[in-house]
């Protein structure tokens, strides 16, 4: 009987195959998760500078603005007269969401962030708020207009 020994050196496709069948599933498992995780990191993130605006906004109406709002997120970061500090942290106030003056629809994607315009006409007395928001999930756009409402006083 002269049978032949198989090399043990490689792995036959049919183990490879399997290995790389495991792999998908664990990642087919695991991918869901992974998004959902960023999803909710970037709703907390949303959240918080939500509330890091508002308060500066009530910050700044007490003891600048004679009662009134900043207008633009930039004032924010402007120290009042007599501190060296503004009130909300600079990279709060980095404002991407322009392009050549046109409001730019696609600028806000991942950047966490809120943008609040108003478009006034006082001849008529009409107003419009306009809220641009990055891809939040449910909680953080709930809370986003929460926070609209209280700072509206509506």
């Amino acid at each position: 009987m002269n049978m032949k020994m198989r090399n043990a050196k490689g792995f036959t496709l049919i183990e490879l195959l399997i290995v790389v069948a495991i792999i998908g599933i664990i990642a087919a498992i695991a991918i869901p998760g992974l998004l959902r995780a960023r999803m909710s990191g970037n709703e907390a993130s949303a959240i918080g500078s939500l509330r890091a605006i508002n308060s500066s906004e009530s910050t700044y109406a007490s003891s600048c603005a004679g009662g009134g709002y900043a207008v633009t997120l930039v004032d924010l970061s402007k120290p009042a007269a007599g501190s060296n500090q503004g009130f909300i942290s600079p990279d709060l106030s980095l404002d991407p969401s322009t392009k050549s003056g046109k409001l730019d629809a696609l600028a806000l994607n991942d950047t966490d962030r809120m943008e609040l315009r108003v478009f006034a006409n006082e001849a008529a007395g009409h107003a419009v708020l306009v809220a641009r928001l990055d891809n939040l999930g449910k909680g953080a756009s709930g809370a986003a207009v929460q926070n609209i409402v209280l700072m509206l006083g509506l």
